[in-house]
């Protein structure tokens, strides 16, 4: 038991759960957001030599901008043959389609395509869904349409890698910049080896993230399901079922 200033005793059941609080909100920053965290302070202070009520409206926005750019440390299901969610969001949508032609493949099989979405208040740092080396990439100049949009897989600016694992597998990962987001951020290239939910980009501010899986493989997560980046298992390669998952709300 804890004695505070603020009254009876605490038991360490509330103790441990105001210490996982505090660890949630309490986060590490992405060097990423350090800059605009600033910005957002700055124009805080002057809105305060403006007026007070209004100042309070850039705290409120201040603390959004270092919420945005939070970057927790995940903990990363080990295995060779899992593909882990590469965003924080939810799936909006789960369909057929080829890797993105803008990588020049010969290979036109269609594939399955996860598709998660990321709201501003999600986590924006993506991670590998798999461990491999990054062994093709294109960046495609675009729109801003909503990103929830099938058409946002063609329309949109985006960022397109093709990661190989060790057996030979090849998967594809795209970053789309959505209706909010202006700036795409990927810090690896052709070559990279990446380790599965290692960080790998960003994107600002509001967007969607695609994941293609090899031939023949299902996913093991449904439309709708929230996902977590560096956590939620999308796929096993392994797996022999090819039932796709539905779900519902309960």
């Amino acid at each position: 038991m804890i004695r505070t200033s603020f009254g009876p005793w605490i038991g360490p059941d509330a103790w441990q759960l105001g210490n996982n609080i505090l660890k949630s909100v309490l986060v590490p920053i992405n060097p990423e957001g350090w800059k605009f965290i600033a910005i957002f302070a700055a124009v805080t202070v002057i809105l305060f030599l403006i007026a007070e009520p209004v100042g309070w409206i850039g705290v409120i926005l201040t603390l959004w901008c270092a919420y945005f750019f939070r970057d927790p440390d995940r903990v990363t299901p080990v295995g060779d043959n899992l593909v882990i969610a590469p965003a924080d969001g939810r799936i909006c949508m789960i369909s057929k389609a080829p890797l993105p032609k803008e990588l020049e493949l010969d290979d036109k099989t269609p594939r399955t395509r996860i598709s998660i979405f990321m709201n501003v208040f999600n986590v924006h740092v993506n991670r590998s869904p798999v461990a491999g080396e990054i062994v093709g990439e294109a960046y495609v100049p675009g729109k801003f349409v909503n990103a929830e949009l099938d058409k946002a897989s063609e329309a949109n600016e985006r960022q397109i890698l093709l990661v190989r694992d060790a057996g030979g597998r090849e998967f594809g990962v795209v970053q789309i910049a959505g209706l909010v987001a202006r700036r795409i951020l990927c810090d690896v290239g052709r070559g990279s080896i990446l380790k599965a939910g290692e960080r790998f980009g960003l994107i600002r501010f509001g967007s969607r993230v695609d994941v293609y899986l090899p031939e023949g493989v299902e996913p093991k997560v449904c439309v709708g399901q929230l996902t977590v980046a560096g956590e939620t298992v999308l796929a096993d390669v392994s797996a022999s079922d090819a039932t796709v998952l539905t779900g519902e709300i309960r």
